[in-house]
This record gives structure tokens, sequence and C-alpha cells, in this order.
């Protein structure tokens, strides 16, 4: 038995589990069924303060996707983080992945069923992120090849959402894919989509002005819109070089950033052409990273950098009355010091405040986001400007005390689908006491043997 152990530091408590017994033998008070249709067995292990997904596959499948999530984050792409890798049990027994689950994330059966979220709803925006999600693989020379709702988490980011993928058994990396295959991987999604969406539908968990077959055809679209802005040449007269500019506030403002560029005269010196040679997103993180250290989805981010900007104004206005009253002449500050005087001054004493009771409903940097919305409502109502510090209260009575805890949900528990077989099997049909070979896991663990097993580490 061989295992691998990505970061063993920040994970001390994985190699203690029990990897000799079956996944389905696996039961506590801490472990937990994955809601959803699986085609492997999934638990959900809570380690101190840290959760991780434990799947079971074969060893070749462990490896594969041990490898590609590796590379997902090397590239900087949103997926799970992986943490260890178990093959070579005896007698051929499948293998296990363990990830790091992704905390306040939730699944699309959770965003789109249209109840247990009221803050908001953002079934609307799935789509955009499962989008944008397979745009950024493409562009970094990975194929899905199994790119679906299921095989995605979803986490608020700041009025949209942010997707991640969290499965990649089918997948492979290129230097750079084929109009082919992307192709391929798109007539997946579009299919995976329609056939997650009529699960739902089916089971009267989907929104009723949810349209499955209308909800997918718009996948094509919308992917060729956004590879087209990001990839795709523009020419220009060679008096119009402010083009090259408004492209690249749109890159910006997608949350991407051109590394570099490639400008092409033409012969006669008119006209010039512009190509994106290397596009890259996270244009908003991670400046907002480079002068807070905090880490955020995309619009999080820009929304926190529009606040820092707004403090800045308020802040000049203070040293500018100050400096009118004293007579000392005020010198500019550097953005660091200011968004550093954000960071001490406005964003950690208002987060901090947040009861810790109520701190794992949502991420920081989101619950900061909602109480600048919540304030602007406040305002519009009453006409008059609100205080942070006011909206603050407001918001944790009003919002955020009833809304569930995001930092580990769990949903909704969903039916099985039951298994119709005949009363004579026909050859090619697995017996009714056999399970059926597309059988999906299920979704509650085993009551079986205890976990830890006796003898068997902690």
């Amino acid at each position: 038995m061989r295992l691998q152990l990505s970061n063993p530091s920040a994970h001390p408590d994985v190699a203690g589990l029990p990897f000799m017994e079956r996944l389905e033998d696996w039961n506590g008070d801490r472990i937990h069924g994955v809601l959803g249709l699986h085609r492997h067995v999934v638990r959900l292990i809570e380690l101190d303060d840290v959760t991780y997904v434990v799947k079971e596959l074969p060893d070749p499948l462990v490896e594969r996707e041990y490898r590609l999530l590796r590379e997902l984050a090397d590239d900087g792409l949103p997926t799970a983080e992986v943490v260890a890798a178990l093959t070579g049990k005896p007698d051929g027994v499948d293998g296990m992945l363990v990830t790091r689950h992704i905390d306040y994330s939730l699944p699309y059966r959770t965003l789109l069923a249209g109840r247990g979220l009221t803050i908001p709803y953002l079934g609307d925006r799935v789509l955009d992120a499962l989008v944008g999600l397979l745009v950024r693989l493409h562009l970094a020379g990975f194929y899905w090849g199994d790119c679906s709702l299921s095989n995605t988490l979803f986490r608020r980011d700041a009025g949209a959402l942010s997707a991640f993928v969290i499965d990649m058994e089918t997948g492979a990396h290129y230097p750079a894919l084929t109009d082919g295959q992307r192709r391929l991987d798109l007539d997946i999604a579009t299919e995976n989509v329609a056939g997650g969406l009529l699960d739902l539908q089916m089971g009267g968990r989907l929104e009723a002005d949810i349209d499955p077959w209308e909800v997918s055809a718009q996948i094509e679209h919308r992917y060729a819109s956004l590879w087209a802005e990001l990839t795709e040449p523009a020419e220009f007269a060679s008096h119009e070089t402010f083009r090259i500019e408004q492209r690249l506030e749109r890159l910006h403002d997608l949350g991407y950033d051109v590394e570099e560029m490639e400008i092409v005269g033409s012969p006669g010196g008119d006209r010039l052409r512009y190509i994106p040679r290397v596009v890259e997103h996270g244009f908003h993180s991670d400046r907002l990273k480079s002068l807070t250290g905090l880490e955020t989805t995309e619009n999080q981010a820009r929304r926190l950098l529009a606040d820092i900007r707004a403090f800045a104004t308020e802040l000049h206005h203070r040293r500018a009355a100050e400096s009118v009253r004293t007579g000392m002449p005020m010198r500019a500050l550097p953005e660091t010091v200011v968004a550093v005087r954000w960071l001490d001054q406005r964003f950690e004493p208002l987060t901090a405040s947040v009861p810790a009771s109520l701190r794992s409903k949502l991420e920081a940097a989101e619950i900061y986001h909602q109480l600048l919305e919540h304030r602007w409502f406040l305002s519009e109502g009453r006409q008059a400007e609100v205080s942070l510090e006011e909206a603050l209260d407001s918001y944790i009575i009003d919002v955020l005390a009833s809304a569930p805890d995001e930092l580990l949900y769990f949903g909704e528990p969903t039916a099985e689908l039951p298994i119709i077989v005949a009363d004579a099997p026909a050859p090619d049909r697995p017996a009714p006491d056999q399970p059926a070979p597309d059988q999906p896991a299920s979704d509650q663990p085993a009551s079986l043997a205890p976990w830890p097993p006796p003898g068997s580490p902690s």
C-alpha cells in the first residue's frame, strides 16, 4: 500500500485515517454522506477544524486525479486542495483520494432548488460561473471531459458566484487545446447540465421558472462570447490606439489581465492588429492581496477595492480639514498606506464585531460585501446616510442570524432513485440482488463497524 501526502505538515491527522478499511465501512459522528449522485463512494470527514472529502476509486483514476488537481492548483485555477492519494491496497481493492473541502461552498442543488438560502438566491448566476470556469480551464490547456453541475461547487462572490472544479478523473492537461477538444468538452457540458437540471425538475426541487433545455442551450453562446472577448484579435485604424485601452478595461471588468500582447501594423501602416497572447484571471483579487494580504474571490476583491477607494476619499477629506485647522501641509498617502488603514480601521473591526457564533455563516469578505449592500438599502429607505456600525447591528439581526451556516453546508437530504427490475432479468441486465453497473453510490453513510476501528490509529 502506498500513501502520498501533499503538504503533510498542514494536514497531520490525515495519515491516521483507517485507509485499510473500505470507505463504506467508515462510520462515526463526524463522518457524513455527500448529497447528490456519485459514481463512487464519497464521504465528508471532519478532523478538528478542517473538513476533508474522501473518494474511493480505482488506482489509475486516483493517480490521474491527484496529479491533475495539483496541476490545477499550480496554475492558480479554482479547485479543491488535494491532500492524499492511497493506492496499492491488497487484492486489487480500490484506492482513495483525499481533498480538503472547500469552505463556504454550496452544491448546485442548493442554489437552484429555491429553498433553504435567502441571502440572496443566486441560481441565475450558476451558469455564468460554470461557463467562466470552463473557459479558464481551456485557456490553461485543461480538458475536463465531464463538465457538469455535479462536479462543481459554488461559493458566494459579492452578488455573483465563483465555481470550483472538484472532479477531474476524466480530465487531461495539454500545452494547448485544439478547437475540437474544446468543442467536445462544451458538448459534454451542455448535455450534463441539461441532465442535472432535469434530475432536479423530476424530483420537484427546481425553481418553477427554470427550463432545463433553455438553460443548457445558453451555455454555448455564453462560452463563445467570453472566449472571443479573451482571445480574438481586433483590428483598428492606426490613430485609434485608444481601442487597446478599451479592450483592456473590458478584460479587467471580467476579472482578467493581459500579461502579454502583440500589436502588428499593416503593410501600409494605416491599420493595427491587436492580439492578446497571455490572458490570466484574478486581476482584482491579485491587486487586493498585494495591498492588504486578504485572499478573496474576484468579485469580492472588486467590491473591497471600491470600498478602499471610498475610504481613501473620506480619509483625504478628514486630513484636509485637519490640515486647514492646524496649518500643517498635507502630504499624499501612498495607496498601500491607505489600504492598511482601511484594513485596521474598517474591515477588521467590523468583521470582528460579528458574534463568534455567526462567523461560520459566510466568509468575512462576503459578510463585508453584504454589509455594504445592507447599508445602501437602509440609506435608501431612510433617505439619509447610515453608518456602517449601525448597518452592522441591523444586518446581524435581520439577515445573518437567520441564515444557514455555509462553512460546512449539508443541505437537505434527497431520496435515492429506485432500481426497477423485471421478474426475469434479460441476459445483459443484472439480477435483482446484484447492483446495476451504473447505480450511483448511496448518499448516506453506512452504519457498519465503528470508526475508527479497534486498534487503528486515531
